[in-house]
């Protein structure tokens, strides 16, 4: 069976995007949960993959890292993973990887924390023009392919990958137009999301790294995850 390492559902927003595409696709795989541990991280996360991050997907003997790859790797199995249309297809892939690569403001000013909301001191013109181009984004596929998902009737890969955004849209109360918070709100709504979601605000840990570069961001409104015992 397929093996996927995570880091904690609180904050890993990379390790959300295979788990919630196989779990949406109903792919079978074993979780294996790994805390974030500080400086003894990259040590402990080397000991199943390569590049000492998450997610990782182990199949037998193969290992492969990295959210896309994963995401492609399971493609070459599963064909759900991406739009049968090739113009779908085509959009999907390319919106996917974009998110991949990009939206690094949205990704600096609002780190995925699922348990927590927030409210931002300002936008700022960098993340503005992130939140402008995700509403474009969103738009163009819902109304390219019809929706209710990015490429269509049916979830892919190109939703997982902005499966995190919808939680830092949550969290920080980012304002898009109708039609793409209406998108949002439909990811959320999601099985898988909700899962991961609940999973998120029982986790027993914290990572003081991850909570200080949140709380830097504005004003701590609520905090509704588990007490640390």
């Amino acid at each position: 069976m397929l093996r996927l390492f995570i880091a904690n559902k609180n904050y890993s927003s990379w390790s959300l995007r295979p788990w919630v595409l196989m779990k949406e696709l109903s792919i079978p795989f074993e979780e294996t949960l790994v805390p974030f541990g500080g400086d003894a991280r990259y040590r402990t996360f080397t000991a199943f993959s390569p590049s000492g991050r998450v997610p990782c997907l182990v199949d037998g003997t193969r290992v492969i890292w990295d959210s896309l790859a994963i995401a492609e790797y399971l493609a070459e199995t599963e064909p759900r993973v991406w739009p049968r249309d090739i113009d779908a297809r085509a959009w999907g892939r390319s919106a996917a990887a974009e998110m991949h690569s990009g939206f690094q403001a949205l990704r600096e000013r609002c780190s995925m924390c699922c348990g927590i909301r927030m409210q931002l001191e300002a936008i700022g013109p960098a993340l503005e023009a992130d939140l402008r181009r995700l509403d474009a984004l969103w738009h163009d596929g819902l109304s390219r392919f019809g929706g209710p998902f990015l490429c269509g009737a049916a979830f892919s890969a190109a939703d997982a990958f902005f499966g995190p955004v919808a939680f830092r849209i949550q969290t920080y109360g980012l304002v898009l137009s109708p039609e793409a918070s209406a998108y949002a709100a439909r990811l959320l709504a999601l099985p898988s999301m909700r899962d991961w979601y609940a999973a998120a605000l029982a986790e027993p840990w914290r990572e003081p790294a991850h909570d200080e570069e949140i709380r830097r961001s504005g004003k701590l409104i609520a905090d509704l995850r588990a007490p640390v015992s």
